[in-house]
């Protein structure tokens, strides 16, 4: 069995997939650097798409397959404004209860859920701004969600 993926080179794809105000959101709403994305994923593929997407938009992205891993991350690093979790990781803990752990240990940090699995929305919506990001999305409407939040964030201000 033979797979193959065609890829367009790496120039050519950011200049036509990058959104039109595709500013990243500054840390902190400044200019201390990119905002930092936290991507947890355990399909290798769609994570290494959607981070690599995130990156043309100028963010700062780490990456983690499992919640145990995405914890560890969190400790390695005190500047992740955005967690971006699959709900079903596969193995060990979920992305509910990831976004539940960030949640208490991290209450400042926007937590984006998503799952190809509609009925999980409701549950979602409990645990993050705003409702289930669904699969299969577009990386453009991610990154202006992205952007929307981090905004907001900004313009709240520490503890809203």
């Amino acid at each position: 069995m033979r797979t193959s993926l065609n890829l367009a080179p790496a120039s050519s794809h950011a200049e036509r997939s990058r959104p039109a105000n595709d500013d990243p959101v500054r840390r902190g709403g400044d200019d201390s650097g990119p905002a930092t994305i936290l991507v947890v994923e355990d399909e290798v593929l769609i994570r290494l798409a959607v981070a690599d997407y995130l990156r043309t938009c100028g963010y700062r992205v780490l990456e983690a397959s499992t919640g145990e891993e995405a914890q560890a991350v969190f400790g390695n690093d005190e500047h992740i404004e955005v967690l971006l979790t699959d709900i079903d990781l596969g193995r060990g803990m979920n992305g509910f209860e990831l976004a539940r752990w960030a949640r208490g240990q991290h209450p400042n940090v926007r937590i984006m859920l998503t799952s190809g699995v509609s009925r999980m929305a409701q549950t979602a919506g409990e645990l993050c701004e705003l409702p289930l990001f669904k699969k299969p999305y577009p990386h453009e409407q991610l990154a202006e969600e992205i952007r929307r939040r981090l905004n907001a964030m900004r313009h709240a201000g520490p503890g809203d």
